[in-house]
């Protein structure tokens, strides 16, 4: 990668160090180029108007999706954000008393919230599968905790505060052999590394396009493999979704078009088509190789200062880096980085409530770099912390 042309096509680079990239990413001029110039389009012409002379290259868009998580352009969605596309894969299923939902203590908030709602209004029941010693998902007690009762195995591929990667190829082994529904959060990992539903063996797959893709907000999609559709039934039913028979019927859409919803902002959606495009050009394999090389860099230079302890967890981990100074209240040590131009977030326990049930240790400083970002950079944002935990 030419790091430098790459900063150079990132107006945001200048001026401040970014490593918020797991709340959102940079765009670069060509995907800021795209949602700008839709607009003025629109201004031009007309929202009808400019979305029917751009049809193709939105069209187009649901096939680089696909390309870019192994799938087929049939079987993506597309959503205003990465929550809405969990909850219409997620509500699409009937679940009934004594269902068992499976899922892991590292699980997105907004996700344990909907399963919480659905089992005090249907009877079903949530199940927090244990970690295994490292801090993933254990998968032999995953295994031995499917039965007949389990409806669904719900998991965060990577968890909004911290750095491990759950074990997901072994978790779709499992489910496949079992027949069980699995609904993959890859919210931090799509964009991050490579994604691929297939190796995985996920049946429903949800991504956002602000993050690690750098696409605008406002942007999400859900994969679904083909072979699911006829166990879910889509919870909203309307003019995008279905078609009417002309009686007092319809019939859905076929693919996953029969999650979506007509409305959206296509300014957004061929921004986002451009950050998927970028990544495709660039290469996940690349990508995820040094943004994940930056994230163990950070967390080695954290690690070896006296009183900055990183809580981190996992075999393999990712490009975000949690960490915590002595006697440095996170919120002081998150605002002291962002007066020197280094942006970074703070972990909420509210935010992964399993993993707070076990693990007192938020709130966190997170820090999150890409592949744009430079070792120099992330040096920086190190002598900031080591000064305050002097």
């Amino acid at each position: 990668m030419d790091i430098e042309a790459l900063r150079h096509d990132t107006p945001g680079t200048v001026g401040r160090v970014h490593l918020n990239n797991a709340g959102a990413g940079l765009m670069s001029r060509q995907t800021l180029h795209a949602v700008t110039a839709h607009l003025e389009l629109e201004a031009a012409i007309g929202g009808y108007e400019a979305a029917d002379r751009e049809q193709e290259r939105i069209d187009a868009t649901y096939g680089h999706i696909a390309e870019l998580v192994g799938g087929r352009a049939d079987e993506v969605a597309l959503f205003d954000n990465s929550t809405h596309a969990w909850h219409a894969a997620f509500h699409s299923l009937a679940l009934r008393p004594g269902d068992r939902i499976l899922t892991g203590r590292a699980e997105y908030g907004s996700n344990v919230l909907a399963y919480l709602q659905i089992a005090r209004r249907t009877g079903a029941e949530v199940v927090v599968v244990p970690d295994d010693a490292s801090g993933r998902l254990d998968t032999t007690a995953l295994a031995a905790l499917i039965d007949e009762r389990t409806a669904l195995v719900g998991v965060s591929h990577v968890p909004t505060s911290g750095g491990l990667i759950n074990p997901v190829a072994e978790i779709g082994r499992i489910t496949r052999a079992a027949g069980v529904p699995f609904l993959l959060d890859a919210t931090q990992s799509v964009g991050q590394f490579p994604v691929d539903v297939r190796e995985i063996g996920c049946d429903m797959l949800t991504a956002t396009g602000r993050k690690f893709l750098r696409g605008p907000r406002g942007t999400g999609f859900l994969w679904v493999r083909n072979d699911m559709l006829d166990r879910l039934e889509p919870f909203v039913v309307e003019i995008e979704s279905a078609n009417w028979d002309g009686g007092r019927g319809f019939t859905w859409q076929p693919g996953a078009r029969r999650f979506a919803t007509w409305e959206m902002a296509y300014s957004n959606v061929l921004g986002l088509d451009s950050a998927v495009r970028q990544a495709l050009d660039l290469g996940m394999d690349r990508i995820g190789e040094r943004a994940l090389a930056l994230g163990d860099h950070l967390r080695r230079q954290l690690d070896a200062l006296p009183g900055v302890t990183t809580h981190d967890q996992g075999t393999e981990r990712c490009a975000i880096v949690t960490a915590k100074v002595d006697g440095v209240p996170t919120a002081d040590l998150a605002a002291a980085l962002v007066r020197r131009h280094v942006n970074v977030s703070a972990t909420v326990a509210a935010h992964t409530q399993f993993d707070s049930e076990v693990r007192d240790v938020h709130p966190l400083v997170r820090l999150s770099p890409h592949y744009y970002n430079t070792e120099a950079e992330l040096d920086r944002a190190v002598e900031v912390i080591a000064a305050l935990a002097r």
